[in-house]
Formats: structure tokens, sequence, C-alpha cells
């Protein structure tokens, strides 16, 4: 017989591996799949566009420096206005449609018009001229110029992050969950993006390797571009499928939605404009920490990730052997966060507070950006130690490499990303549609644009990455030194906010050391 206290002891695992009810299915399973679908495709236009870009002829890695610069934040801003713009004049669901739409559009017309064509609408001629002029240094804004197709496709793939995973999702997950779902779901939603890194990886690695089966002549990576749009093309039909189901059969059902539980202002107050709403940020130090983290973030990555694709294109030349190995980093990646959020994410969060859960990533990406920066810039002296592996150092580069992104991204999926959200929840609806655009879109890009100005200015004071790696490693020491502190005055405000009984916006004080 099994008795009350094993029942209760039987409860208490269940929760801990899946705390959803099963009545809780209706609303939980539809936000999986729909962030399933739009990680699927974030998955496999991030790996594309990187191809292209650093793949292209006269190209690099340094080139992504200058396009997150004079391209990425740019457009990203004047989305952001355009957004802003929007959300005053249609509804949620039109607005939903209205900003995917453009997106799916575009990424059939690349593929179908604007990538068989490249040769004769790309200027080489003129870029090999102005490149003749300028120092070496500036070849990645020339290639801009000598790739602009790719530039593009580059900046609408950037900007599908920004607008479809950070506001279009989580805005909505924001809108319709309460916080106690908050609690249980948001872990699972990731899980949810993960696995379509999982799937993205193994579609990536099939559709690259079709140039085995294809005779000669033919552009093999052409044929893998088109199979990988018409995937993204499915994935962002399902999306608007899935997101008209919720609105139609979910939002509808009382137990999962009341737009009367909504948090409202004691008084009606004016929308704020995207000026107010960075206003806001500066005078706030609650939303101001949170910007810092998320810039913080960008720039760190950016860092790394710049370095380290500089070895992979000298690894993976070629573009089909490139495409395949990103195939394959999604898939370790996919798979180990989704590892770190069923055992580790949410249980993190609930167990030991916001605190814990928002400080592993940034020490994580210290502790593997240190080993990453040291085997590049000492790697020369251990030339006899690598050997005894049977690699090269620059195998061994872009392993390491490989380890450091998985890990850092994994605890950015599983622990920071479900952290920050949840700080926005008890937020009224001016400050979750203004204020997140702001620290989302232009708060993410101002971090990656952060990063590549900095390499942007060495690499053209000194010429190339292989030589400002030091300086790099020097930077990121002290951004993700930054990023601590940031993480630890926010928490120490919150607890301020705690002790003195002041709750913001509606949040429970005793759910702050969860938030």
């Amino acid at each position: 017989m099994i008795t009350a206290k094993k029942q209760q002891e039987f409860g208490k695992w269940r929760s801990f591996f899946w705390p959803i009810y099963a009545f809780e299915l209706k609303k939980v399973l539809p936000m999986f799949l729909m962030f399933f679908f739009i990680s699927f495709n974030y998955s496999i236009l991030r790996n594309t566009k990187e191809v292209l870009i650093i793949t292209a002829e006269g190209s690099g890695a340094e080139t992504l420096i200058f396009i997150k610069t004079w391209l990425v934040f740019p457009c990203a801003l004047l989305f952001t206005i355009f957004y802003a713009k929007l959300s005053n004049v249609l509804s949620k669901q039109a607005l939903f449609y209205t900003i995917i739409t453009p997106f799916l559009l575009f990424f059939a017309f690349f593929a179908i018009i604007l990538y068989p064509n490249r040769e004769s609408l790309h200027p080489s001629t003129a870029a090999d001229a102005i490149q003749s002029i300028l120092p070496e240094g500036f070849m990645g804004l020339v290639a801009i110029f000598r790739n602009w197709t790719f530039a593009i496709f580059y900046v609408l793939a950037e900007l599908w992050s920004g607008f479809m995973l950070s506001l279009m999702f989580w805005g909505f997950a924001n809108e319709i969950t309460r916080i106690s779902e908050a609690k249980r779901f948001y872990a699972l939603f990731g899980i949810g993006a993960n696995l379509a890194l999982l799937c993205s990886g193994a579609a990536t690695i099939f559709v690259s390797n079709i140039r085995q089966k294809l005779p000669e002549g033919v552009d093999a990576w052409g044929v893998s571009l088109d199979l990988l749009m018409g995937l993204v093309i499915l994935g962002g039909i399902a999306t608007i499928t899935i997101y008209w189901w919720i609105n139609r059969f979910v939002l509808t059902d009382p137990r999962f939605y009341d737009a009367t539980e909504q948090v409202k202002k004691k008084k009606e107050k004016p929308k704020m404009s995207l000026k107010e709403s960075f206003l806001y940020l500066i005078k706030s130090p609650y939303m101001g920490f949170l910007a810092l983290l998320v810039i913080a973030y960008g720039i760190s990555m950016n860092i790394v990730e710049v370095t380290w694709k500089s070895q992979l294109k000298l690894q993976y030349p070629n573009s089909n052997d490139y495409s395949t190995f990103m195939g394959y980093f999604s898939t370790m990646t996919g798979a180990v966060t989704v590892l770190m959020m069923l055992f580790v994410g949410g249980n993190v969060i609930r167990r030991f507070g916001w605190r814990a859960a928002a400080l592993i990533t940034p020490v994580v990406l210290l502790i593997t950006g240190i080993i990453f920066f040291s085997l590049i810039l000492f790697r020369e002296n251990m030339i006899g130690f690598i050997a005894t592996f049977g690699t090269t150092p620059l195998m061994l580069a872009v392993v390491i490499g490989t380890f450091q992104n998985i890990m850092t991204k994994s605890c950015k999926y599983s622990l920071f990303d479900p952290s920050k959200e949840m700080i926005y929840i008890p937020l009224d609806q001016e400050q979750k549609v203004k204020g997140k655009a702001a620290i989302d879109v232009v708060g993410a890009r101002l971090g990656k644009s952060g990063g590549s100005l900095i390499q942007q200015g060495l690499v053209m004071g000194l010429g190339s990455i292989a030589v400002i790696t030091p300086y790099l490693a020097a930077v990121l020491v002290t951004i993700t030194t930054v990023w601590i502190f940031a993480a630890l005055a926010l928490n120490k405000r919150l607890a301020m906010l705690s002790s003195q009984g002041i709750e913001p916006q509606n949040m429970k004080t005793e759910e702050i050391s969860v938030v």
C-alpha cells in the first residue's frame, strides 16, 4: 500500500521533472510548438547568414564586425520605431501578422531571385578597385558593398531573433502568462527552442551534404540554400497557424486567460514614445540594470564569436563544409541546452532564486573565454603538446571555441533568458511593449554593435583579428566583470524593495527572490 508520505514524495519528484498539470497542456503545448518553430527558423537563418558572409568572395569574419555596426544596429533602430508606431494603431494579432509576413516574403525572394543572380548584382570590379585604395583593415567594409545582397539577408536574419523571438513570442507569453505559471512554464518553453536546435542542426547537416549526390557543374550551395529557405517558410506558416489557434481556442478559455487580470496602472497615462522609453530605462535602476545585462551579454558574445569564426573559416573555407559544421554545432548546442533546461534551469530559478540564475551565464562565459583566448595566444608554445593528441593548433582552437560557445549559449538559453523575461511580468502593458522593445531590440543590438565598434577600431588600426586577439581578451574580462556586478546590483535592488515592503507593480514580496 502506498502511504501518504510516499505519495507526497512521488508528487515532489514529479513536480521536479514535470511541473505541468494535465489540463494546462492546452496552453503549454501550443506555446511550446510556437517557440519551437520560431527557434527552428532562427537557427537555420543564423547558420545561413554566417555561411553567406564569412565564405563570400573577398569576405571573412572581419565583415561581421562592420555589418553589425553599420547595418544591423541602424536597421534595428528603424524597425523598432516602425514597431512602436504600429503597436499604437494595430491590434495585437494584426501586429503579429504584419511583422512576420515581410520576413518570410524576403527569404523566399532571396532564394528564388537574389542568390541565383548574385554575380550580376554584386559589384565585384568596383569593390576590387576600392579595396586597392583602402588599407587592409577596411576589407570588411568593402565586403559589405561587394556582397550587398548577402548583407541584406544577414540583417533580416539577425532581426528575426530580435523581433520574432524577443518581441513577438516573449511579449506574447508575458501578456498571457500569470506569474505563478511563469515559474513552471518558462523553462519548458525554452526546451522547445532547443529541441528546434537539434532538428535544425540535423536538417542543416543533411541539406549541406546534398552536394555529394549532385552532378558536376551544379551549384551545391545554391541547392542547399533553396531547401533551407523552404524549411524557413514552412516554419513561418506553422508559427502563424499556431498563433491563430491560441487566440481562437486558448485565450477564450477563462482557465488560461482573463483580460481583467492584466496589471493596470492606478492612473491612465499617455502612451510612451520610443524616446520616453529610453528615458525610463535611464531613470529606473530596476530596468536600467536589466538593460546593462543585455548589453554586456551582446558585447561579450560578439567578441568571442568573431574570433572563433575567424578560426572556423580557416579550418572550413568551403560553404557547404562550413554549413555542415554549423549544423553539428546547432545539434550539440540544442542537446546540451535541453539537458540544462530539464535538470538545471527551472530548478535553479525555483530553488536558488534570481541571483543564481543571472550570475551563472557571465561566470561560465568568463572562465571558458579565458581558456579559449589563452589557447590562441599561447598555442605556439604548445605545438608539441597539441601534436600528442593527433591534431593541429587550429583544429584545437576550433574545438575549444565550439565548447565555449555551446556552454555559454546553453546557460544563456536555460538560465539567463528565463530570468530576464520574468522581470517584465509585473510591469504594466505600456512598459512591457515600449520598454521591452528598447531593451531587447535596441539594447541587444547596442551590445552587439558595441562589441563590433571595439573590434572595428582595433582592426582598422592594427589590420586583422589575429593581431588584435590580446586586446579582445582584455576587453572580455572587463565587460564580463561589469556584467557580474550589474547582476548583483539588480539583485540588491530587488532585496531592498522586499525589505522596505515596496512591491513593483503588484509582484508579491515573497516572489521577488524568484523573479
